[in-house]
């Protein structure tokens, strides 16, 4: 049965309608109405207000991440939601094994969970977990289009422990709702649900260089299955995940430094960050002067710069027919309390106040890449989304206002 409540203030009138209905695709149905109109008439010396409501539901902010396996992914989670404020943890009570991460504002959301096959039935049909075949793309849109519109949803959840589908979990609407994994923007319907996009870019001499560091040390396992398993995934990715960065508002691109000749052990890295332009609510950061081209060494007496130094460039420039602005760091940082010297000069950085991206990097000096332009343009995306939901929230509530004066 559904409930109905009109809620009244002196500058606002609202109406709220709640359907508390589970449908097949595991949606818990909410709807909240804002009025648009109020009239006030008298009837034999009474006074009455007549609201009138029209369908307008609540929405979450969405923000869409692609990247490759292994490419940084929760790496740049942790940054994002350090940004927002609050410890993001799996949902509390609930499976162990969750993929899913919330804090107080935010709600993450691994794609893998929309594996329409396990690890054996993609090994029986001879197919990786980046083929679209493999996935619930219907799902995924089902869900992600719930919940941006403030309906809960059962989804379910892929266990990378045992490779198995594991019962589902629910999932409320949160204010902000990022979807990373490796198709985001794959399908064009969940592509047109996002309101901010990230590709991660991580070229194929610099991943490979990390799956060494990372498979060999850590995992033990040997060159050759290494290489293996990179070329076995390589035309899946290229044909899947690789196209998706033409959508992408920002590109982080990781490249091989050209400060060393020659040097591919992905230790010292160049760093591009590709940010269109055009885009309602994101602007672009810029070195020294918007639109113009930079090249910069800042070493010297206020930035200590071991070998192989440090170099800076921005500029304009076009991204698959699409205008854009590139800031590119190469090289790593000496002493991160010393980024404030870089920080001074940028700008549109959209922080609340100097140093913040100098405080933040300081902040995590522990995650990977806090030294390099990976962790100093995550950071940077992170502060521009949250001004992104900013300038959101704020057109919603001013259009609220505007309705309330009608």
């Amino acid at each position: 049965m559904a409930t109905c409540a009109v809620y009244t203030t002196p500058s606002l009138h609202s109406c709220s309608i709640t359907i508390p209905a589970k449908t097949s695709s595991g949606f818990h149905r909410r709807q909240v109405i804002v009025f648009t109109s109020k009239r006030i008439t008298e009837r034999g010396g009474r006074r009455t207000s007549e609201v009138s409501c029209s369908a307008e539901e609540a929405k979450t902010v969405v923000i869409g991440l692609a990247a490759d396996s292994g490419c940084g992914k929760s790496t740049f989670m942790r940054r994002l939601t350090s940004v927002f404020g609050g410890a993001a943890e799996p949902p509390k009570g609930g499976n162990p094994d969750s993929n899913t991460l919330i804090s107080d504002t935010t709600t993450v959301i691994c794609l893998d969970d929309y594996h329409s096959l396990d690890r054996t039935g993609r090994k029986e049909k001879g197919v990786t977990a980046l083929d679209p075949r493999a996935n619930n793309f219907d799902l995924m849109f089902e869900q992600v289009k719930a919940l941006k519109h403030g309906v809960a949803v059962d989804k379910p959840i892929y266990n990378h422990v045992t490779g198995l589908l594991d019962p589902p979990e629910l999932i409320r609407p949160p204010k902000i709702l990022v979807i990373e994994g490796l198709h985001p923007m794959f399908d064009p319907r969940v592509r047109q649900l996002l309101d901010f996009s990230i590709y991660l870019d991580i070229s194929n001499e610099v991943k490979f260089a990390w799956k060494i560091q990372r498979d060999m040390a850590e995992r033990g396992h040997s060159l050759e299955s290494i290489k293996a398993s990179i070329e076995a995934r390589k035309p899946d990715f290229d044909a899947y995940i690789d196209p998706q960065k033409q959508h992408a508002d920002a590109v982080i691109e990781v490249l091989p430094t050209q400060l060393i000749p020659g040097d591919n052990e992905g230790k010292v890295l160049r760093v591009r960050l590709i940010m269109k332009e055009g885009l309602q609510h994101f602007s672009p950061v810029y070195l020294f002067d918007e639109g113009s081209t930079i090249s910069w060494i800042p070493c010297g007496r206020k930035l200590t710069c071991s070998y192989p130094g440090i170099n800076f460039a921005y500029g304009p420039d076009t991204y698959y027919s699409n205008e854009v602005s590139v800031l590119e760091m190469d090289g790593q940082f000496d002493r991160l309390d010393e980024l404030i010297y870089v920080e001074s000069h940028l700008s549109n950085l959209s922080t609340k106040f100097y140093g913040e991206v100098t405080q933040q990097l300081l902040k995590h000096s522990d995650f990977p890449g806090s030294n390099n332009g990976t962790g100093l343009f995550q950071t940077i995306v992170g502060l521009k989304i949250r001004d992104l939901y900013e300038q959101i929230v704020a057109e919603r509530a001013a259009a609220v206002a505007e309705a309330a004066k009608v």
